[in-house]
Parts: C-alpha cells; structure tokens; sequence
C-alpha cells in the first residue's frame, strides 16, 4: 500500500487517469446521499467486487458510470486487482485484508473530497 500524497501525485500524472471527475447525475447523486452513504456502497463495492483473491470478471468489474464511486475507482486505479498491484502494490491472487479495504475506502474518500472541494457547492 502506498502514502496516499505519494499515491495522488502519481495519479494526477496521468492522463488517463486525471481524465475521471464527477459530473451531473453522479455529482448530485453524492450531493443528496451524502457522503458516508456513498462510503458505505464504497466499502461494499470494495468487499464484494475486490477483495476475493479472483473476482468475478476481473478488469471489468467496475463500470465506468452509473455511481459516483465507480467512477472514483477508475481516478485512484481501485477499479480491478491489476490496477491494484500496479498503483498500490497490494499483490493480485489473494483475498484482501480487512487493512487493505480500509486503505482503499480511504483512497476513495479522498478523491469524493476532493470532487466536493472543486464543485464548490456542498
């Protein structure tokens, strides 16, 4: 697992990665559940589409749209066990620790943040 300001500036480095904000019906979806309900699918997206050892559909799992924290997963390399080992050095072929989660809801948490920062209208 990586420094997450280690992690954020590696990530604004990339383009593809950069490219991933939130917009219209996710950003009001995040505006009207708020913030520690989107944490909460984030925690059991987390669990359920990451955390076993070989997920269903891997490098698909996570769709591009359609929930805000989908869209944060593709931003922070959270979206399938490759990005996970590449961009947070957490090895593929083994269930994910409960650490593990936490980090990664964390890294999630920042990025909803910062997309709250930048809208400007919470």
């Amino acid at each position: 697992m990586r420094d997450l300001d280690d992690l954020f500036t590696f990530l604004a480095k990339s383009a593809f990665r950069s490219k991933f904000q939130l917009h219209g019906k996710d950003l009001d979806y995040l505006r009207n559940k708020g913030l520690d309900t989107v944490l909460s699918h984030a925690a059991d997206f987390i669990a359920k589409r990451l955390a076993p050892a070989h997920p269903l559909n891997d490098g698909k799992q996570t769709p591009f749209r359609g929930h805000p924290v989908f869209v944060g997963q593709h931003a922070t390399a959270c979206c399938c066990r490759g990005c996970l080992e590449k961009w947070h050095k957490i090895p593929q072929g083994r269930e994910l620790d409960a650490e593990e989660q936490a980090y990664l809801g964390r890294v999630l948490q920042r990025w909803l943040n910062e997309q709250i920062l930048a809208a400007g209208d919470f």
